[in-house]
């Protein structure tokens, strides 16, 4: 997982990153795809009206750690289906 490159999506207005919240209680998902087109379909399928609000990123996965820990992420999602979604949730630890 280290060595390879994912894709997130990010608001260029605010810089937040877009994330999912299985539950209430936790500060979040970050969700990461493994290619860039997995992330322009999941927008355009589930957030179509605000999709132009977004952009996708590239971020190898050596950077994650440090991600997850500045903006405060209980893990990563990784969308497997973007069309779905299906996404596989890992805790940071």
């Amino acid at each position: 997982m280290l060595s390879e490159i994912f894709y997130l999506v990010r608001s260029p207005t605010d810089g937040r990153y877009l994330i999912a919240r299985p539950d209430a209680e936790s500060s979040g998902y970050l969700l990461l795809f493994r290619e860039h087109f997995d992330a322009l379909s999941y927008l355009n399928t589930h957030a179509a009206e605000v999709a132009n609000r977004f952009a996708v990123e590239s971020i190898p996965g050596t950077q994650l750690g440090n991600l997850l820990k500045r903006w405060g992420f209980s893990g990563v999602g990784i969308v497997t289906d973007p069309l779905l979604p299906k996404i596989e949730f890992m805790q940071h630890s």
